[in-house]
């Protein structure tokens, strides 16, 4: 019970002081793009250009984690394929409600997360995940949406924009530019090490109240029976898929396998509204989902953190 006190309850009530503000009209909309792009732009880029730049090829050599988080997220993306096609949806569709079911909030919520429950070597991994979430889920889903919106033609301008934009993502470029300064053979000036480290140590704050605010704002929807097969896809199959690969299949260090199965059990992320808005398709499901995932995962994730002691 100390654990969770000491590492979950933290977490979510600075979220829950975000959206009291939200209510309470102490924050308003702009203040949540403004946070937001602060997070985007800032904050998370320094934190993973700090992770990567001291860290060593040893601590990267995890191949078994690389497949059981990976592998855990593309099989429930895959069952949210499988179960939604009932609905008669288009694929664009399909691929963002794949998203919400296993798209985990690794960056907003995962990495304060795993630092406040696993100590700061659990920041590689969780650096590792955000990556994994970007590159191959959001990546993947937004090849599919403007393959079905598009039409085939397009799929190799379609391939060319999403390579342009992973690219051009900080979140992307800055663990990259910090996995060159650890090949380098001298030391980073003690300047960009306290530049890095201020932006950095708020990114962690900012990210949980932007969270409470983008909550706040979360539009009502109905399709309730679709809401809580989303939720349950990504708070219990996608962490109990997971936890077989982890703990059954493949071999890892104990750290690194508490750390994907937690990574793998957040709530969904803002990704999948971003596209569902950027796309014009169902937002307001989405949102709710986002919504209804955070609040249920403080039980879940709770008793998650409580089982790993």
């Amino acid at each position: 019970m100390g654990a969770v006190l000491n590492a979950v309850l933290p977490i979510f009530a600075v979220i829950l002081t975000g959206y009291v503000c939200a209510r309470r009209g102490v924050l308003g909309p702009a203040a949540t793009d403004a946070l937001n792009r602060f997070v985007v732009w800032l904050g998370l880029p320094a934190l993973l250009f700090q992770a990567m730049a001291r860290i060593s090829w040893v601590q990267l050599d995890h191949p078994g984690f690389l497949a059981a988080f990976t592998g855990g997220m593309m099989a429930t993306f895959a069952l949210s394929f499988l179960l939604g096609r009932g609905r008669g949806q288009r694929l664009a569709d399909l691929s963002i409600e794949g998203l919400d079911a296993a798209y985990s909030n690794t960056g907003f919520i995962g990495i304060p997360l795993c630092l406040a429950a696993f100590g700061p070597a659990a920041l590689v991994p969780a650096v590792i995940a955000t990556i994994l979430t970007a590159c191959v889920l959001f990546a993947g889903a937004i090849v599919l949406i403007e393959t079905d919106l598009g039409g085939q033609t397009r799929l190799a301008a379609t391939l060319t924009k999403v390579l342009g934009s992973l690219a051009r993502n900080p979140l992307l470029v800055a663990p990259v530019l910090g996995g060159v300064a650890a090949c380098l053979p001298y030391p980073l000036p003690a300047p960009i090490w306290r530049f890095t480290g201020l932006l950095g140590d708020a990114a962690s704050p900012c990210a949980l109240v932007t969270i409470g605010l983008f909550l706040a704002q979360s539009e009502a929807a109905g399709a309730h029976a679709v809401i809580l097969r989303l939720v349950g896809l990504k708070l219990v199959v996608q962490p109990a898929i997971t936890w077989v690969l982890a703990f059954r299949i493949f071999d890892m260090p104990l750290l690194w396998a508490h750390a994907a199965l937690l990574l793998s059990a957040l709530p969904i992320g803002t990704g999948p509204f971003m596209l569902a808005k950027l796309y014009d398709r169902e937002a307001a499901l989405t949102s709710r989902a986002i919504l209804v995932s955070t609040v249920a995962s403080l039980v879940s994730v709770s008793a998650l953190i409580a089982w790993m002691g």
